[in-house]
C-alpha cells in the first residue's frame, strides 16, 4: 500500500517494520512516544506549529539525549492509532501476505540469506548493513563471517538505528522456523533525519486534517518521497552497487556451509 499512496505506512496506518509483535502478550510501552504524542503529531500543520514543535523536541532532546529522542519517536508504540510508528493492534493483511510468501517460498530452505531493503536513516547513499542479530548469537556471529567488520548492530549501540519493536526480520524467521536465517537491513540514507522525521510528521497530519489538492498538500507529498527515494543518478548509482555488493557476499556466505 505505503508509496502507491506516497506513505510509509499500511492502508491502516500501521508501519509495517512495528506490526512483528505477539499480540497475544501484553504490548510494548513506549511511555516517552505517549508524552510526546501531540507535540510529534500536532493537530495544526503551520509554520508557527512546526517551530513550536521543533523546540519542544529539541528540549526532549537536551534533556534526554538525542538517542533517547530517536527512540522515543521511532522505536514503535502501540497506544496512538492515528500516530507515526504506530505498530497496531493485530497482525495486518501485509504482514500475513509476508509471513505466507515466506513460509512458502523459503519453506525447503535450510539456509536463508534475508537482504531487507530500506531508505530514510544515515547518511545520503551509504547502506548500512544492520544486524538485528542478539549479540553474540549464531545469526550475528554468520553475519559477522559474510560481511566483516562493515554492519552495525542497533542492540550494540553502533547503529544510526535504534533497537525496534516488532520489526520484519521477527516475522521472517517465525515463518521459517527450520531455516538458518542471516538476515540484514540494507539502510540507505537519504537525507538529515531531522528532515525525514519532518516529513514523517507532516505526511501524518495532512492524512489526519489536511488536503491532498491543495498546494500544501503536494509539497508534502513532495517532500515524503524525497525522504525516501533520492532521484539523482549518483544516488540512484551507489543504491545499486552497494546492493550487488551485499548480494554477492550473501551468496557467497550461503555457499560456504
Amino acid at each position: 500500500h505505503g508509496f502507491a499512496w506516497l506513505r510509509r505506512v499500511t492502508e491502516d496506518n500501521v508501519d509495517l517494520n512495528r506490526n512483528f509483535v505477539d499480540f497475544s502478550k501484553p504490548l510494548p510501552v513506549n511511555a516517552a512516544y505517549d508524552s510526546l504524542a501531540d507535540v510529534i503529531c500536532p493537530a495544526r500543520w503551520d509554520e508557527a506549529t512546526i517551530a513550536e514543535t521543533a523546540a519542544a523536541l529539541q528540549a526532549f532532546s537536551d534533556e534526554h539525549g538525542a538517542v533517547a529522542l530517536q527512540a522515543a519517536i521511532s522505536a514503535g508504540q502501540y497506544s496512538h492509532a492515528d500516530g507515526i510508528f504506530y505498530g497496531g493492534v493485530a497482525p495486518t493483511w501485509s504482514r500475513r501476505t509476508l509471513e505466507a510468501v515466506f513460509a512458502q517460498e523459503a519453506a525447503g530452505a535450510r539456509r536463508l540469506a534475508v537482504i531487507d531493503y530500506h531508505t530514510g536513516l544515515g547518511p545520503r547513499g551509504h547502506g548500512e548493513r544492520i544486524c538485528t542479530h542478539a549479540p553474540g548469537s549464531p545469526g550475528m556471529d554468520r553475519t559477522a563471517n559474510w560481511y566483516g567488520d562493515d554492519f552495525t548492530s542497533p542492540a550494540m549501540g553502533t547503529s544510526t538505528s535504534v533497537p525496534l519493536h516488532g520489526h520484519n526480520v521477527i516475522g521472517m524467521e517465525a515463518a521459517t522456523p527450520r531455516s538458518e536465517v542471516t538476515s540484514i537491513a540494507l539502510e540507505y540514507g537519504t537525507q538529515p533525519t531531522e528532515l525525514v522525521m519532518l516529513a514523517l510528521r507532516a505526511d501524518n497530519w495532512l492524512h489526519l486534517h489536511g488536503d491532498l489538492s491543495t498546494p500544501q498538500g503536494r509539497d508534502i507529498k513532495a517532500q515524503i518521497r524525497d525522504a525516501f527515494y533520492q532521484d539523482a543518478n549518483d544516488w540512484k548509482e551507489r543504491i545499486w552497487e552497494r546492493g550487488i555488493e551485499t548480494q554477492k557476499l550473501a551468496i557467497a556466505g550461503l555457499m560456504e556451509g
